[in-house]
């Protein structure tokens, strides 16, 4: 009777062990995996320009003042029309009138007491035409218009508004690039890919094509998209 429960022991304490060597060796593999990243771009086209033109008016009386701002208001809009945007694209965005007169803080001799200040935005999907128009914006003060840029941009912003159209098949490219990293990594160490670990699909970045210093993203109709994906694999 002991010789048949010595037996038994001995086997329980076989077939333990077997599983917890095979429950080590899945720990092992479990514990190699490879984290590779893969990155997409695209250059892309802007769909959207917004053009904050900003002007400022002034008299010694209200009524100048006005007159003043009349004149510059129909002087920006004739010359949106001569070149082609149609003006019931444009908008009023900020009217300020300020008299000086009634700042405490003024001296209360300033030739032009009154002092308007007025923006028009310009909104297209033409961005070649809003382009080539910003560039003839010299004729403006020609004209006798006084542009300022105290109250945002002096020139077109151009935006990219079809980022979830291509988001798809940008998210594929990273995707397939991370892949390829990690078979190759996989070759050169003798093993081969496995099951998916994790996987982070990266924030889409959208920069200007020319990454020139004190030009911004917004300012150029071209522009390259750019996502980074991050994703481990395990090691068989």
């Amino acid at each position: 009777m002991k010789v048949f429960s010595a037996l038994i022991l001995a086997v329980a304490t076989i077939v333990a062990a077997s599983f917890i060597g095979d429950g080590l060796t899945d720990l092992r593999t479990g514990d190699r995996y490879v984290t590779v990243k893969g990155l997409a771009e695209r250059e892309v086209k802007a769909d959207l320009a917004l053009w904050p033109l900003h002007f400022v008016a002034s008299g010694t009386t209200l009524e100048q003042a006005r007159e003043e701002a009349r004149t510059s208001r129909e002087a920006i809009l004739a010359f949106i029309e001569d070149h082609g945007i149609d003006a019931r694209k444009v908008e009023l965005q900020r009217l300020n009138v300020n008299d000086t007169a009634a700042d405490p803080y003024s001296s209360g001799d300033a030739e032009q007491r009154f002092i308007i200040n007025q923006t028009l935005m310009v909104r297209s999907t033409e961005i070649e035409q809003i382009r080539d128009t910003a560039q003839a914006v010299g004729e403006l003060l020609d004209a006798g218009v006084v542009l300022s840029s105290n109250y945002g941009p002096s020139g077109p912003i151009y935006l990219f508004n079809r980022l979830n159209e291509i988001k798809p098949e940008m998210i594929a490219e990273a995707t397939a690039a991370a892949r390829d990293s990690a078979e190759q990594f996989a070759h050169d160490a003798n093993a081969r890919i496995g099951t998916l670990r994790r996987a982070n699909q990266g924030v889409f970045e959208i920069r200007a094509r020319d990454q020139a210093a004190g030009t911004s993203e917004e300012q150029q109709p071209i522009k390259t998209v750019r996502v980074v994906t991050t994703i481990e694999y395990y090691l068989d």
